[in-house]
């Protein structure tokens, strides 16, 4: 974890840090993030799902208070919901105990909306847009392809990726939403500004590390081998 002085930011996995008792969770391996500042006490939930209670449990032991969800994408194995005849907890069971702002990137909102029943407190952002959470400021940029409004979250040389990118492979591009060629320009261009050095935090445990440094990334990640857009398409289109 980042040993930053003032940010609070904790990586959970799903089946192991919470969630233990919810085989989708096992099965799944979704990683939910923590992103806050030490001294303020504030924190952000990062795709909250399978069990919201354990979650803010987590917060409350470490001394910090819920001030917003950041939703990476409207999945429901990442802010609940129904989908492919599964049910998954997520911001909708969140909202009845906590009072909070889902911040979501604009395009997102009315998948989110479809797929969970939330609507009141769902505030859409632009790429570029920054959420600050104490003195820590997170700056969300619109990677789309995956669905149409993936974000990913920078904050003090991390990236919390989502299905955007993982450390072996990208997200999807065959589901409700995706668009292969939207992905191909998120992954040589939108996310081209993120250093060498940032650490990528993935939405998912599918590869033996749970993160590692950009530049590790793009010299030995297969998504990022092809050199053209023909060549891409030619695989995820």
């Amino acid at each position: 974890m980042p040993d930053h002085d003032r940010l609070y930011f904790r990586q959970l996995l799903s089946g192991r840090d919470f969630a233990t008792a919810n085989p989708m969770a096992r099965q799944m391996v979704n990683f939910a993030y923590l992103i806050g500042d030490r001294q303020t006490g504030e924190a952000l939930l990062v795709d909250p799902a399978y069990s919201t209670c354990e979650l803010l449990g987590i917060l409350e032991a470490d001394g910090m208070q819920p001030v917003g969800v950041l939703g990476t994408h409207y999945h429901f194995d990442h802010v609940g919901g129904e989908m492919m005849g599964h049910s998954v907890e997520g911001i909708a069971a969140l909202l009845e105990q906590v009072d909070v702002p889902v911040h979501l990137q604009a395009a997102e909102v009315p998948w989110v909306e479809r797929s969970t029943g939330v609507t009141d407190s769902l505030v859409g952002h632009e790429s570029g847009d920054t959420i600050s959470v104490g003195e820590i400021e997170v700056t969300l940029i619109h990677t789309p392809g995956h669905t149409p409004g993936s974000q990913c979250f920078l904050v003090e040389g991390c990236l919390v990726a989502g299905d955007t990118l993982f450390l072996e492979g990208c997200g999807r591009t065959d589901l409700p939403g995706s668009d292969p060629a939207e992905m191909y320009l998120t992954l040589t261009q939108r996310l081209a500004q993120v250093p060498d050095d940032t650490i990528l935090y993935p939405g998912h445990l599918y590869s033996a590390l749970p993160s590692q440094p950009m530049g590790e990334t793009r010299r030995d990640n297969w998504v990022l081998a092809p050199r053209t857009a023909e060549e891409w398409m030619a695989i995820f289109g």
